[in-house]
């Protein structure tokens, strides 16, 4: 077989977000977020961790660009913590947080890789959440004022934007399973939050457009395929409403311009649906430049009425490799969900804005972290994703996650994503195995046959 080349322009890149790296909890004027509130509850996190330190990359960002570059980044994926710029979610700037980025940012600059910015990763600002968080309608607006803000202060600099980071966790997550900050158990509530999730996305595309930069937005979802576990009807249907769940209820209106259908009519009967105004679905379908899609793992699913009020029980297939994060590792779904998404949504520009494997990374007496199985993981992804290119789908580039190992939110430092292992005790950074081959692969922009 021949070498997998990829297109000349495609971006090579690594993704971290701020509040699992950044440390600095409250320095230099940053206000609390939701997480640094949630994950001082006792029991909230694995360990009882916290992000108050993390990776320290705060102070050590230097040291971390220099890493990127040895690595050969194309590209750097960031998320920009609300509460560092704006410490009560509105109002005034803390002009000490955002120098922060600029300082990042010409940093990366400097070392030729481009940075990609998230807006949102999570880290609401907790005093947005003492007036309801993304259940209240205003904290859209709020979220709007804080994007034109990062626009004016940084977009000379930037020239791709990513509004959200995954907003069906952010969502369901956060206000229905109550995993992960703000810690809420309430369908209904988690709805709403959804729909005010997709509207400040659909705002902040306003905001954009209307200052006329020079860049790209998009947004990044995390999109999963659903598999019946059998062929059974009632398991075809079990995987539908997964796919209702996770997937089309976010896709569905930004490029539809609506919500599919048996979602709502599910949502009403379980939990009594939620308020719209029907003008926010145009608001939300604004046109995007770019989806970014992350991608782990797929889900097979059958029916199990008892378990929640989707009806789908989640199976783990017998014989097949899982993650530390016990995900299966299946690229085909990789395959499968982009092939679908460009077939049934859109022709924009794609990008994979996270895949990557949590492993049990040890440092070896060589001082070493030997990790070949998460070589293997991105070897047969990047496979994946070249066929994609073969193909016809738009993919334009590949954020490995993570950068480094970092707090893995609800699992706290149990589980290590990174192409650079981090020592927490002692903050030393090393270079796994992955990042040297990594270098690799995009020194020749591609993969050896």
């Amino acid at each position: 077989m021949g070498d997998y080349v990829f297109p000349e322009d495609f971006t090579w890149g690594s993704a971290t977000a701020s509040y699992q790296i950044e440390g600095a909890y409250n320095e230099d004027g940053k206000g609390e977020s939701i997480w640094d509130r949630f994950s001082h509850i006792p029991g909230k996190i694995l360990n009882g961790d916290t992000g108050d330190i993390a990776c320290d990359h705060y102070h050590l960002y230097q040291e971390d660009v220099a890493l990127m570059k040895e690595i050969g980044l194309d590209s750097y994926r960031f998320s920009i913590a609300w509460s560092r710029v704006l410490p009560d979610g509105k109002g005034k700037v803390n002009e000490k947080g955002m120098d922060f980025y600029k300082r990042l940012i010409d940093e990366l600059l400097q070392a030729e890789i481009n940075p990609a910015v998230t807006l949102y990763h999570w880290d609401l600002p907790q005093e947005l959440q003492e007036r309801g968080g993304w259940a209240n309608r205003d904290t859209a607006k709020y979220f709007a004022e804080y994007a034109q803000l990062i626009f004016a202060e940084l977009g000379d600099k930037v020239t791709r934007w990513i509004t959200h980071n995954e907003p069906w966790v952010a969502a369901m997550a956060g206000y229905a399973t109550e995993e992960h900050a703000p810690g809420i158990s309430d369908y209904q509530t988690a709805i709403q939050a959804s729909h005010h999730l997709l509207l400040s996305h659909g705002l902040a595309v306003d905001r954009f457009r209307e200052m006329g930069l020079n860049s790209q937005i998009g947004i990044t979802l995390n999109l999963t395929p659903a598999y019946p576990w059998t062929d059974n009807q009632a398991d075809i249907k079990a995987a539908e409403r997964f796919d209702g769940y996770v997937n089309r209820w976010f896709l569905d209106p930004i490029f539809k311009g609506s919500y599919p259908e048996d979602m709502v009519e599910l949502y009403q009967d379980k939990v009594g649906g939620f308020q719209k105004n029907e003008s926010d679905l145009e608001i939300i379908g604004n046109k995007i430049d770019f989806l970014g899609i992350n991608y782990y793992t797929r889900a097979v699913v059958k029916a199990d009425g008892k378990n929640n009020i989707f009806g789908y029980k989640e199976v783990k297939p017998k014989g097949k490799e899982y993650t530390a994060m016990n995900w299966e590792v299946y690229s085909e779904g990789l395959y499968q969900l982009l092939t679908r998404v460009h077939k049934e949504y859109t022709s924009i520009p794609l990008y994979i804005t996270e895949n990557g494997a949590a492993l049990n990374d040890k440092i070896d007496d060589d001082c070493k972290v030997h990790d070949n199985i998460r070589i293997d993981y991105l070897r047969d992804h990047f496979k994946t994703a070249h066929r994609l290119i073969k193909e016809g789908v738009p993919l334009k580039g590949y954020y490995v996650w993570s950068l480094m190992d970092n707090f893995e939110w609800a699992l706290g430092y149990s589980k290590r994503f990174g192409l650079i292992y981090i020592d927490y005790e002692t903050q030393q950074r090393i270079l796994k195995d992955s990042s040297l081959w990594y270098r690799e692969v995009i020194e020749r922009n591609g993969l050896k046959g």
